[in-house]
């Protein structure tokens, strides 16, 4: 009997369903995942891979950015790329997915940029969610245009259940019925600019005629939360949950807001903008260029000058809240990127990658 074909996943975090999303196809066609979270269970797993199976790394950040300092950063990094010439010599193909400019804790720049740039040069397929990617990169390293294969974010349609209806979702959550609301949904990291969402919505709690409610769900520690007390004015009507979001608990978040507001520092791809489009919620980005390039034609995304967030922020929020949109509008674009139809794709690239690894493939190369 075959053995299956095997695609080992780095890091494999279960509370995200980006990768069962897009594994739904391969696993359908008989590949066998295995997911990983740590480092040491990478190394020890990836030495029992051979011709044929893949070794698929996604989110590089807990490779090195939790080395003790950068002396342990730069040794990981060496052990890493001996592993890879390795899996390299007995066929197994390196896929790369990049999600992010950088990892947006970032201990050991340096370190981290020398690995995308031995990633870029070493793995068989660099996947790219938006043709934007290379350019971001540009300043980091050079993806080789023949080993780029685009395969977008999938849709998160179905994945957290039906929508609540506007008035039981804030029932739940004990928010204004009366008041629009404007959702905040994820961990409190410095890096996704929650600071100026609450400016934005300080300086709409003084104008007339009433302010949104600010609807903010996610983990936050201790120092986060005593910047939200500092930054929050009294005037603002906040439903704060500093806590996980259960997956069983995003449809009332989402169905209790007008609109979701990601006003991010840094931002490559968004799986946000896709969550909110399952149910229907209209969003707020930052006016990157690869952003607006990739949304723009959407009537429920608007844009705010990155160069003014504040006020530009608190004109978008406004500008969105009083814009209607159209349900087919979310319909058209969740098609588009339907989990199975964007499974099929990476299905498609594993199967490329595991014929040309084939000795008779290689000989012929």
């Amino acid at each position: 009997m075959r053995k299956p074909q095997r695609v080992l996943v780095f890091p494999a975090w279960t509370d995200n369903p980006y990768l069962n999303l897009m594994s739904l196809a391969p696993r359908a066609s008989g590949r066998e995942f295995i997911g990983v979270k740590h480092r040491n269970e990478l190394f020890a797993l990836a030495k029992h891979l051979d011709r044929g199976d893949i070794l698929h790394l996604h989110w590089t950040s807990p490779l090195l950015q939790e080395e003790a300092d950068d002396a342990d950063a730069r040794a990981t990094l060496g052990e890493l790329v001996r592993l890879l010439s390795r899996l390299r010599d007995r066929g197994v193909k390196l896929v790369w997915t990049i999600h992010n400019h950088l990892p947006h804790e970032l201990a050991y720049r340096e370190p981290e940029v020398e690995l995308y740039r031995t990633l870029a040069q070493t793995v068989d397929a660099i996947h790219t969610m938006s043709p934007h990617t290379p350019d971001a990169l540009a300043g980091i390293c050079e993806l080789p245009g023949e080993r780029i294969r685009q395969i977008p974010h999938p849709s998160y349609v179905g994945v957290y259940g039906a929508p609540v209806a506007t008035d039981e979702a804030r029932r739940q959550l004990g928010a204004d019925p009366a008041r629009p609301a404007v959702l905040f949904l994820g961990q409190m990291r410095p890096y996704k600019g929650l600071d100026l969402l609450i400016t934005a919505m300080n300086g709409l709690s003084e104008r007339d005629g009433g302010s949104p409610t600010l609807l903010l769900a996610g983990s936050a520690d201790a120092e986060a939360k005593a910047i939200i007390d500092a930054t929050l004015n009294p005037a603002v009507d906040v439903v704060a949950r500093f806590d996980y979001v259960h997956d069983s608990e995003i449809a009332t978040w989402f169905g209790a807001a007008n609109l979701a507001v990601f006003p991010y520092r840094a931002i490559l791809n968004s799986g946000s903008v896709h969550l909110a489009s399952a149910f229907e919620v209209p969003v707020v980005l930052p006016g990157e260029p690869h952003l607006v390039e990739q949304f723009s034609d959407q009537a429920w995304v608007d844009f705010f000058d990155t160069s003014d967030p504040v006020g530009s922020l608190t004109a978008a929020i406004e500008r969105s809240l009083q814009t209607p949109v159209d349900a087919s509008d979310f319909d058209v674009f969740n098609a588009r990127f339907s989990p199975w139809k964007v499974s099929e794709s990476y299905r498609a690239l594993l199967d490329e990658l595991t014929a040309s690894s084939t000795p008779a493939a290689e000989a012929a190369a």
